[in-house]
């Protein structure tokens, strides 16, 4: 399966420089991609990232043993937008390093934890997950409940400059 994620540059300077804020207890930041998605042909899909949606402050969990835990608000609250939009929902977060990033053991599990369910509520649509790093991103998508993570396979920022995946940023 081909998968094409296309955002524009300055969103995703806008997503980092989110993700990049301290946050009060929590290690780090997490947030929501919105994106509509579209059918290239036989097994083709093209996502097109809409807005960013950081979680709010109140809604990550005290966990000491993650970087960031959300809790059921900042779920049930990505769950409605999808819901009443119809777009895909894509968690998203950051690893500090220059390079390809690759999702953690605990990145994994919990994913494979609450991403399924959104098929529960907005069945509509795949839903994911990215991971940013510095300079390029990752992602994963569940076509289904039981259908994933199926790997994006290309990536690109759309603007001045114009980023493709595997250029310097």
């Amino acid at each position: 399966m081909s998968i094409h994620f296309k955002i524009r540059s300055t969103l995703l300077d806008m997503i980092r420089s989110d993700l990049a804020r301290p946050h009060p207890f929590a290690y780090e930041r997490v947030g929501w991609v919105s994106a509509g998605v579209s059918r290239l042909g036989t097994g083709s899909l093209m996502l097109l990232a809409q807005d960013y949606h950081p979680v709010a402050d109140d809604h990550y969990a005290h966990d000491r043993s993650v970087g960031a835990m959300m809790n059921s608000a900042a779920i049930r609250a990505a769950l409605e937008r999808s819901y009443k939009t119809r777009t895909v929902a894509l968690h998203v977060h950051v690893h500090e390093h220059v390079g390809t990033p690759a999702f953690s053991g605990t990145d994994n599990r919990e994913n494979a934890k609450f991403i399924p369910d959104f098929f529960n509520v907005a069945a509509h649509a795949p839903h994911g997950a990215l991971l940013l790093s510095h300079d390029q991103m990752r992602g994963d998508l569940w076509l289904s409940r039981t259908d994933g993570p199926h790997q994006i396979t290309r990536f690109t920022a759309v603007g001045a400059p114009l980023w493709l995946e595997g250029d310097a940023r």
